[in-house]
């Protein structure tokens, strides 16, 4: 009984190294399909930018009107990528994480930008076995002591868009 107990306890302990394993892997391919969108943003790189991502994505940017389609987003986007170097994006912290299902990934990200240091956030969807980028929101973030002047900066702008709902 007791040597039942051993090989049932050693065989549960070892099935469970394969799924760690399996879930790290998982999390290095999100982390590089990530690095890569935003490498081909730097380096121009329309097809691959926007490969990466599904035919349904919707990417919501730093400005409240900034909430588009990948269609709309290609549009916005194109004239950047045309002279040679849209955005540069770098990874200073990265969190991800895995549905239970195993096609399903959301993440959160600082990121060192031409605006300083900004968060993103988003979800991958596996299609056809590959990760892409499903859903992405950009935020400038705005350090607390400072948040009174910003909001005072902004307000006359926003009071536009917050009246016209």
């Amino acid at each position: 009984m007791k040597r039942t107990f051993l090989i049932l306890l050693a065989t549960l302990l070892f099935s469970c190294k394969p799924c760690e394993k399996q879930l790290q892997s998982e999390k290095q391919v999100i982390n590089s399909v990530l690095d890569n969108w935003h490498e081909a943003a730097a380096s121009a790189d329309f097809e691959n930018y926007f490969n990466l991502m599904t035919d349904d994505a919707i990417f919501i940017g730093t400005d409240a009107t900034e909430n588009w389609n990948k269609t709309a987003f290609q549009a916005y986007a194109k004239p950047h990528f045309d002279k040679g170097k849209a955005w540069s994006f770098k990874a200073i912290e990265r969190n991800v994480f895995l549905g239970n299902n195993g096609k399903t990934a959301w993440f959160d990200e600082l990121l060192d930008t031409q605006m300083k240091i900004c968060r993103g956030s988003g979800v991958l969807v596996k299609v056809n076995g590959k990760w892409k980028i499903k859903h992405y929101v950009l935020s400038m973030t705005i350090p607390n002591d400072v948040s009174k002047e910003v909001i005072q900066i902004k307000t006359e702008i926003e009071n536009t868009l917050i009246n016209k709902k």
